[in-house]
């Protein structure tokens, strides 16, 4: 179905604020994810706000004529939390990038959400300061990408989430009301909790238009390494022992031997082609003792070197292989492809046996399956790969990587540690949570967003309207592949 979005042409907004065309509205129809599996859905308008008055007045006239909007922003999700299900409009935020206030005495920034998160550390930078939480992503997402999916990244073991250091929120709801949440002090107990309830609501509940968040100062002492392993089993055992004796440690990474060979060939290193644990310590004091407790656990867990550095460059360069693991293994082996990508988490107790468990099942289902993540807090990044041309072999990685998240489950954990629901993911989401948890959370959906206009079709089919466009059919711009 369409929706006609022709009244964006009666609201305050200058021409070059929405478009119809249709190179625009093909650049809006995906987020990565859905992009690297040809999927996606074809806006009918494109919007680039640049204030909150401007998103204000877009949910409002939206609202009033049953037009769904999508928030967007760099596109860089994996669980098709941009993609517009059904159509109508796609609100691109990149334009309200701008710093709105620094308080450097207060370690405070409050940003618009197009801001990307690298360029909120080089703008504290100079004054030594830091966002903590920034994600291995953190150069190509933006801030509000970032709050909507609750993103985290490698350094969580030691700061936590982008949850934990945001202090407030700007957000505009479907009627074009905006709200104020949190506070600039440090803590609050001051009615309900809207920043958290916002955060991680993947744009379903209100479009964030301003984020106040917290920094922290730049630690003195950085050191960074790796630890080689024989076996896998060694190395995610030492991570656990480590994290339970409370090692200070800011980074901890496992990168098995497939994705070392895989880094390898797509950036030219020499990793070794055995499991490692990449490890980054932070400190202003006594950082060294911190090293050497870490290597005294290894030691008992057979690590085969453990080696650490304070060289910029060396560093940088170690880093890189890890970031760039997203890009490396899709082109690792030009006959097979990623399947959808997996990022559940267990208690930290857990991550030994879930990492043994998801290479047994590579092995018991022959499919390739490289394994990493943030090792420090459960975190297990796993991609399935398999031949795209062989029915059969994409039907086995399909029962692993379900295999896994049922596994995770069962063992305390969660189905996504910080990609998102979005669209991919909502099966599993009230195996979770059960049907009563998934019913309160459609209970604040209808409360806030009536008129199912926010970002419909993700997390779960949230009002009956969502269901009567579902019954419908998808936009005319829809692509070959069914996103249901």
């Amino acid at each position: 179905m369409t929706h006609d979005c022709s009244f964006l042409e009666d609201l305050s907004l200058a021409d070059d604020q929405f478009s119809f065309g249709e190179s625009a509205r093909e650049g809006h129809a995906a987020d990565w994810g859905a992009d690297r599996k040809g999927e996606g859905v074809v806006p009918d308008a494109v919007v680039w706000p640049e204030s909150t008055d401007d998103v204000s007045a877009v949910l409002a006239a939206a609202t009033d004529r049953g037009v769904p909007v999508t928030p967007y922003a760099a596109g860089t999700a994996l669980e098709g939390h941009a993609v517009p299900a059904y159509g109508g409009i796609s609100l691109d935020l990149t334009r309200m990038n701008e710093v709105v206030d620094y308080r450097p005495d207060d370690f405070q920034i409050d940003v618009g959400p197009g801001m990307l998160g690298s360029d909120v550390d080089d703008y504290v930078g100079p004054d030594g300061l830091f966002f903590p939480p920034l994600p291995s992503s953190g150069d190509i997402s933006t801030v509000g990408g970032m709050i909507a999916t609750d993103a985290s990244g490698m350094k969580t073991v030691k700061y936590g989430e982008v949850a934990d250091w945001v202090l407030g929120l700007e957000a505009v709801l479907a009627d074009g009301t905006v709200v104020q949440t949190g506070s600039r002090a440090v803590k609050t107990s001051s009615g309900y909790n809207l920043t958290d309830l916002l955060i991680g609501s993947e744009g379903t509940l209100a479009v964030v238009t301003e984020a106040t968040l917290e920094l922290a100062g730049r630690p003195r002492q950085i050191r960074g390494g790796r630890a080689i392993f024989d076996t896998l089993e060694d190395a995610t055992e030492a991570v656990f022992d480590a994290v339970r004796t409370d090692v200070d440690v800011a980074r901890i990474e496992l990168v098995d031997a497939l994705c070392a060979r895989a880094a390898n060939d797509y950036l030219g290193t020499d990793l070794p082609d055995a499991p490692m644990v990449f490890l980054e310590f932070h400190a202003n004091h006594g950082v060294d003792e911190e090293i050497d407790l870490c290597e005294t656990i290894f030691e008992d867990h057979d690590v085969v070197r453990f080696e650490m550095s304070d060289d910029d460059a060396e560093m940088d360069e170690l880093w890189r292989a890890r970031r760039e693991l997203s890009y490396a293994i899709p082109s690792y082996d030009p006959d097979l492809e990623p399947q959808h990508p997996g990022d559940v988490t267990v208690p930290i107790s857990a991550y030994p046996t879930i990492v043994r468990e998801a290479k047994e099942l590579a092995a018991e289902h022959d499919v390739r399956i490289p394994c990493f993540g943030h090792a420090g807090d459960g975190n297990l990044h796993y991609s399935i790969l398999v031949d795209p041309d062989d029915p059969a072999a994409v039907e086995r990685g399909k029962r692993v990587y379900e295999t896994i998240i049922e596994r995770a489950l069962e063992l305390g954990g969660t189905v996504t540690g910080e990609h998102g629901i979005g669209q991919g993911k909502r099966e599993f989401l009230e195996a979770e949570h059960g049907a009563g948890g998934v019913e309160a959370m459609r209970a604040v959906k209808r409360a806030l967003d009536p008129t199912d206009t926010l970002n419909p079709g993700k997390i779960f089919p949230e009002t009956a309207e969502g269901e009567r466009v579902r019954e419908e059919g998808t936009a005319s711009g829809r692509r070959e592949s069914d996103l249901e």
